[in-house]
C-alpha cells in the first residue's frame, strides 16, 4: 500500500520534526555558549540563505512537493530552478538554517542538534534518491550533474 504513512517515509518526516522543534527551543533556551560577531553574522548569512533556497525549492517543486521521502504517484523530476544547483534544496534549507540559529544564538546545544539533523537529511535524501531512480529514467544522470546539498561540494 504506497499511500501509508510507514511505506511513504512517515518516520523520516517525524524524526526531522522532532529535531526541529528541538533547534528551535534549543537555540534561546541554550544560548551564549561563545561570543562572535563574526560567528553572528555568518549565522545571519546562513539564515538568509536557507530562506532562499526554502522558498525558491518550494517554488520550484509546485504540485510535487511532499514532506515524504518517497515520491509522489504521477510526480515529475524538477530539474530547473534551485534543483539545477542542488538535488534537495529544502533539506539544504533546513541545515542551513539550523546551521544560522544555533550561530545566532551562540549555541552549543543547537548545533550538536544541527549537526544530528544533517545526519537525518542526508541519509534521508539517500532513501528518497533509491526511489527517484526507480521512478525516474533521468535521474542518474541528473544526479551526476548537481549536487546532493551544497552546491559545487557535496
Amino acid at each position: 500500500m504506497r499511500s501509508s504513512f510507514f511505506t511513504r517515509g512517515g518516520w523520516w518526516v517525524l524524526g526531522q520534526s522532532v529535531l526541529l522543534v528541538a533547534l528551535l527551543a534549543l537555540g534561546p533556551w541554550r544560548s551564549g555558549d561563545w561570543s562572535s560577531r563574526t560567528g553572528f553574522w555568518l549565522g545571519v548569512m546562513l539564515l538568509a540563505a536557507g530562506g532562499v533556497f526554502g522558498i525558491a525549492g518550494t517554488r520550484a517543486l509546485g504540485r510535487n512537493r511532499t514532506p515524504y521521502p518517497r515520491p509522489l504517484v504521477g510526480g515529475k523530476l524538477v530539474q530547473q530552478g534551485i534543483y539545477a544547483f542542488v538535488r534537495h534544496p529544502l533539506y539544504a534549507s533546513l541545515i542551513y538554517l539550523g546551521a544560522g540559529w544555533a550561530l545566532v544564538w551562540a549555541s552549543s546545544a543547537a548545533a550538536i542538534t544541527t549537526i544530528v539533523l544533517t545526519v537525518l537529511l542526508d541519509r534521508k535524501a539517500r532513501l528518497e534518491e533509491r526511489w527517484l531512480v526507480e521512478e525516474f529514467a533521468d535521474y542518474t544522470a541528473y544526479a551526476r550533474r548537481v549536487r546532493r546539498l551544497v552546491p559545487g561540494l557535496y
